[in-house]
C-alpha cells in the first residue's frame, strides 16, 4: 500500500484551512521547544474568520460539536503551517486536551473531541495521529465558543 506524506493525506481530505488565529491574550499560539511542538488552546474558528458559538446540549446537538471540533482541528492546523510550514515536519500527535462547553449532565465529550482526533488520524495515521487524550466538560468557555482544544505534537528532528 501506497503511504501518503501528513501533507497529502490532509490535501486528499479536500478541507480548507481557516487564517491560523491569533492569541487572544498573552499567550504564544504556538512553541517549539527541542522536539516537541506545544499547541495553546484554539477555538472554532471558521475559514470566513467568524466563530462558531454556542452551548452543546442547548444550541447545538453532539453532532454540530463534533463537527465543531473537527473545526478546532483544522484552525490547529492552520498554525502548525504558518508557524513550522509543514504537517510533514510533525512525526506523531503526543497529547490532546478537549474542553467542550456544555449543559450540566452532557456526558459525551469524547465523542464531540473525537471530531479532532479523527481528522488527526486521517492526517498522521492511526498510530501517529492519535496520541493520549482527556475530554472533559466545562461550564463556559471563551467567547461561548462550543470547543477548546490543545495539543501537543512531537517534531521530526
Amino acid at each position: 500500500m501506497l503511504q501518503h506524506t501528513p501533507e497529502e493525506a490532509f490535501a486528499a481530505l479536500n478541507l480548507s484551512l481557516p487564517p491560523a488565529p491569533e492569541p487572544l491574550g498573552l499567550y504564544k499560539p504556538c512553541l517549539v521547544d527541542g522536539e516537541y511542538l506545544y499547541l495553546s488552546g484554539h477555538g472554532t474558528l471558521q475559514n470566513d474568520g467568524s466563530w462558531i458559538v454556542g452551548i452543546v446540549g442547548l444550541d447545538m446537538d453532539k453532532e454540530a460539536a463534533k463537527l465543531a471540533a473537527r473545526q478546532v482541528g483544522l484552525a490547529m492546523i492552520a498554525t502548525i503551517k504558518k508557524n513550522i510550514g509543514s504537517l510533514d515536519k510533525i512525526k506523531r500527535v503526543i497529547k490532546v486536551l478537549g474542553m467542550v462547553n456544555a449543559v450540566q449532565g452532557f456526558a459525551d465529550h469524547p465523542f464531540v473531541i473525537n471530531g479532532c482526533s479523527e481528522l488527526f488520524a486521517a492526517i498522521w495515521g492511526p498510530d501517529h495521529g492519535v496520541g493520549v487524550r482527556s475530554a472533559v466538560g466545562m461550564s463556559s468557555l471563551p467567547g461561548n465558543i462550543p470547543v477548546e482544544i490543545e495539543a501537543i505534537f512531537e517534531l521530526h528532528v
